[in-house]
């Protein structure tokens, strides 16, 4: 009878005041939650995120030990060097720096960094590279010498990590081994490659560095005419200085001369580039876990007056315990009939997944990379397919290849030659595979074409069958490489050829 007393004197004060009428501050009952309560209801979650970068223009993090303490403190160039960090940061406004080492390393951790990174490294060394000689004589004893040490000294996978690196910070090196030169004094010498300085036998190896462990120790910042303007003449390796000879160095994308002190002379990393773009699909990803997780919301209208003014709260809590062990199919929900009304919100969740999948999608746009490749996700919608973006993402590697490879890949083929002939083979190089695999069809086709070419060449006398014969015995594609060059079979005679008895067509007649 109190309950229903109090509702009637309640609708009685409602009709008979005015709309706008303001509640006088006494009757208003402030809201008190016990903690009890909250403890009841549980924590509230924490979002789930990302630490956020710090693209201050500042010196670079480098491991420590890496530059000696008597150096750092004593230097003169160590001065400079942060003078010119002082410089960019004023010029940029301090918002364009570099993340560092570890923070970059702390994101390579989640496949949405990672994968970019070790597919391109992977993509540019999967077909590698073949020797060729384009010079006069026989020079394949010579290319599978050379072929043979290349495999020894492991140097595919060592391109395919330094490469790893420069996508994930911005700068991989590989430090060269020669026999001898190992001592602290030698390594600050420069390497000269030559008959005189790398004898016979005296490679040793290669060994890749990340760029944590490395940092200049000098540069010249004073002539941007001279060919070593802002580039290391030396660096130091975990504390030993070493002329840059020795270093091969793997910088896709170097940025601006005024922040390559900032960068540790490194260039801009794939990892950042991508920052942006997966922490946006990280959040849409999450959004949209959240969104069906709680896309129907089922609750209870029911008298919370005692919780809401400190109550414990115990038998609120009692009744939404009750109320979720009978939500399923198989139970039977009771309410009070005067004191209690259910009611559910459902969220549409038409268009998430087309929301979803433009999110993660433009990921791909940073790193060139297909979605097929890059996450193994193939294009939806009718007739949709990826042959041609394959083909345009093996020309970016190709171009990768040549810009990235082409020079410290000749270095090591020289030194090879060096340690195995005394001296450099000019005629002998290297070519890139071609990315793109011929199907069984397509091969068979460009055989057929090469074959009809070299029927009409040595037909018109342009081309002796030996010299065809070396070819298909020298091409992998051809089917004829265990032929025997020098071994030319009879031609075979023609079935419907007359036989030759000494008269002519025309004594016949």
């Amino acid at each position: 009878m109190t309950k229903l007393k109090n509702l009637w004197r309640n609708l009685v004060r409602m009709l008979d005041s005015p709309s706008d009428a303001v509640i006088p501050a006494s009757e208003v009952k402030a809201m008190r939650i016990s903690e009890s309560a909250r403890a009841a209801a549980g924590a509230s979650v924490a979002e789930k995120r990302l630490p956020d970068p710090d693209y201050s223009i500042r010196k670079p993090q480098v491991a420590p030990g890496v530059v000696p303490a008597t150096f750092a403190q004593d230097s003169s160039f160590a001065a400079d060097y942060s003078a010119q960090i002082n410089q960019a940061a004023s010029y940029y406004g301090g918002g364009a720096g570099f993340p560092g080492y570890p923070y970059l390393a702390e994101l390579n951790q989640l496949s949405e960094y990672r994968s970019p990174s070790e597919t391109t490294a992977m993509e540019m060394t999967r077909k590698w590279i073949k020797l060729v000689s384009h010079g006069d004589g026989d020079k394949s004893k010579k290319l599978e010498q050379l072929e043979a040490k290349l495999k020894e000294f492991n140097v595919r996978a060592l391109f395919r990590r330094a490469a790893e690196l420069n996508e994930m910070f911005g700068h991989g090196q590989i430090f060269i081994k020669i026999k001898g030169q190992e001592s602290d004094e030698a390594r600050k010498l420069p390497l000269v490659i030559d008959p005189a300085t790398i004898k016979k036998g005296s490679l040793l190896g290669f060994a890749v560095v990340e760029p944590l462990w490395t940092t200049p120790y000098a540069y010249n910042s004073n002539d941007p005419t001279a060919p070593d303007f802002y580039k290391p003449r030396a660096w130091f390796v975990l504390g030993k200085q070493t002329h840059a000879d020795r270093l091969l160095s793997f910088i896709s994308r170097p940025v601006p001369d005024m922040l390559k002190p900032a960068y540790n002379f490194g260039g801009l990393s794939m990892t950042q580039l991508m920052d942006p773009y997966v922490r946006a699909w990280l959040r849409t990803r999450d959004s949209v876990n959240d969104l069906i997780n709680a896309f129907s919301i089922t609750g209870i209208k029911t008298d919370m007056s005692s919780t809401l003014q400190g109550g414990s709260g115990d038998g609120l809590f009692a009744r939404m315990d009750l109320f979720n062990k009978m939500r399923d199919n198989r139970g039977l929900m009771l309410l009070d009939k005067d004191a209690e009304e259910m009611f559910q919100f459902q969220t549409s969740l038409s268009g998430l997944d087309k929301l979803q999948a433009q999110s993660q999608e433009h990921m791909a746009a940073p790193s060139h990379t297909p979605m097929v490749k890059l996450l193994g996700v193939t294009p939806s919608g009718l007739n949709a397919s990826s042959e041609e973006e394959l083909d345009v993402y093996d020309d970016y590697i190709a171009a990768m290849q040549e810009n990235l490879f082409r020079t410290p890949l000749t270095t090591v083929i020289n030194l090879i030659q060096l340690s195995e002939f005394g001296e450099i083979d000019d005629s002998i190089g290297f070519e890139f595979e071609p990315m793109k695999q011929l199907s069984g069809e397509e091969l068979a086709a460009v055989r057929k074409s090469d074959a009809d070419a070299a029927a009409v060449l040595i037909q018109s006398g342009v081309l002796d069958p030996l010299e065809e014969r070396q070819r298909l015995a020298s091409d992998p594609n051809s089917g004829y490489t265990s032929i025997d060059v020098n071994k030319v079979p009879e031609p075979m005679e023609d079935p419907d050829a007359k036989p030759d008895d000494g008269v002519s067509d025309d004594d016949a007649k």
